[in-house]
């Protein structure tokens, strides 16, 4: 069962990682032609990927040392766990980094350049 899952994981792994290197493909060729709608949503597929991707990785080697425990396969899950350290915590971090980027921040607002009336009565700007 443990073999089992750590077959299904590295195969999950390597399916969204060629997924993620086709969808870097295309943003190569459309790098030559003008910044448009298809460059933006080949942007948004890649982060999709690149967060699908890292989320199983961070999430596979927990899983197969919680089964593996289960079966009493304590050595096994001790690797598994210390693999679920080594891979998880950057693959979170950068998970973090990458859904920030699938939903941006507001932009913050356009800085005052003229002149604005404080109070009322008057439209001259303030000094002249």
């Amino acid at each position: 069962m443990v073999g089992l899952l750590t077959l299904l994981w590295v195969g999950g792994l390597l399916a969204l990682a060629s997924y993620w290197f086709a969808i870097g493909m295309e943003q190569w060729a459309a790098s030559y032609s003008p910044e448009g709608e298809e460059t933006a949503n080949l942007r948004r597929r890649a982060s999709e990927a690149m967060l699908a991707t890292l989320l199983l990785a961070a999430a596979g080697p927990p899983l197969i040392a919680a089964v593996a425990y289960g079966m009493r396969l304590v050595r096994t899950a001790i690797v598994f766990l210390v693999l679920a350290v080594v891979l998880g915590v950057p693959a979170l971090t950068l998970a973090a980094y990458t859904y920030r980027d699938l939903d941006p921040p507001p932009p913050a607002p356009a800085p005052v350049t003229g002149c604005r009336e404080l109070s009322g009565g008057d439209t001259r700007c303030p000094g002249g």
